[in-house]
């Protein structure tokens, strides 16, 4: 997470590939995310924002970019009034595009998804869609226009870890884009494998939230984000799955 390894978003580059997801904030939370897990995105969900404005906002400094999302929407048609309110109030063209209408398991509909990524890229949106780790409709929303694809890890607040794991590893091998894993990461090390996978970024919120001690949990993500990253440009060494192969030559041995 440096300059000379830049996350670009929509034309938009930063230094870091950690992401404040939305909910459960407080001043220790968000003061956390950016001087410990060093945070340049925050997400705000615009209706939380309209009711609570001045006890939200008011922790974040003016160099974080403020991420609106479309958190409690159901439908694309909501979904997209919802990102034009959003824009008139933070004057960004960013969207975390959320349609979630199953109200048990908080999985999002990726089919409304993208009809409202449609629609939302054509009027000049920087869209990032909150989705299931689907190959086919994620290749269709990059052809849509969306600027990354946002699959979940696990259920919403879960900290479950990588459970599509499998499914996300096709969509970073597979996808043009970005792809930053959003919901279930709840431990560090679940962080650093998934962007060992090649993941663009993690986003989380619950794991620091409920964690004892939100500092100290949050450096943890940052060092953990950065763990993964540097070994994924690394390049991972081989894997022997039959035998074993020494660390050391053993040309020149005695044998006495």
């Amino acid at each position: 997470m440096t300059a000379s390894d830049p996350l670009t978003i929509g034309g938009h580059t930063f230094t870091s590939r950690f992401i404040l997801g939305s909910g459960k904030y407080s001043y220790d939370l968000i003061d956390s995310a950016i001087h410990h897990a060093q945070a340049q995105i925050i997400t705000m969900a615009l209706r939380r924002t309209t009711q609570a404005a001045d006890n939200i906002l008011s922790y974040i400094p003016k160099d974080i970019t403020i991420l609106p999302n479309t958190s409690g929407c159901t439908t694309a048609e909501e979904a997209i009034r919802t990102a034009h309110i959003a824009r008139e109030l933070s004057g960004s063209d960013f969207i975390k595009l959320e349609v979630v209408p199953d109200k048990q398991y908080l999985m999002p509909d990726n089919y409304e998804t993208l009809k409202a990524t449609e629609v939302l890229a054509n009027e000049g949106f920087i869209v990032m869609p909150y989705v299931l780790p689907d190959l086919v409709v994620a290749r269709q929303l990059v052809n849509a226009g969306a600027a990354t694809v946002m699959p979940l890890a696990a259920p919403i607040g879960t900290n479950q870890g990588l459970t599509t794991k499998s499914l996300i590893q096709i969509l970073i091998n597979e996808l043009s884009v970005p792809v930053i894993i959003d919901a279930g990461i709840g431990r560090p090390s679940e962080a650093a494998e998934a962007m060992e996978m090649g993941a663009a970024a993690i986003m989380a919120n619950t794991s620091m939230a409920t964690a004892a001690n939100i500092p100290l949990m949050a450096a943890a993500f940052r060092l953990g984000v950065q763990a993964g990253r540097q070994a994924f440009l690394a390049g991972p060494g081989r894997v022997v799955t039959k035998g074993a192969v020494a660390s050391s030559p053993l040309t020149g041995v005695s044998h006495a």
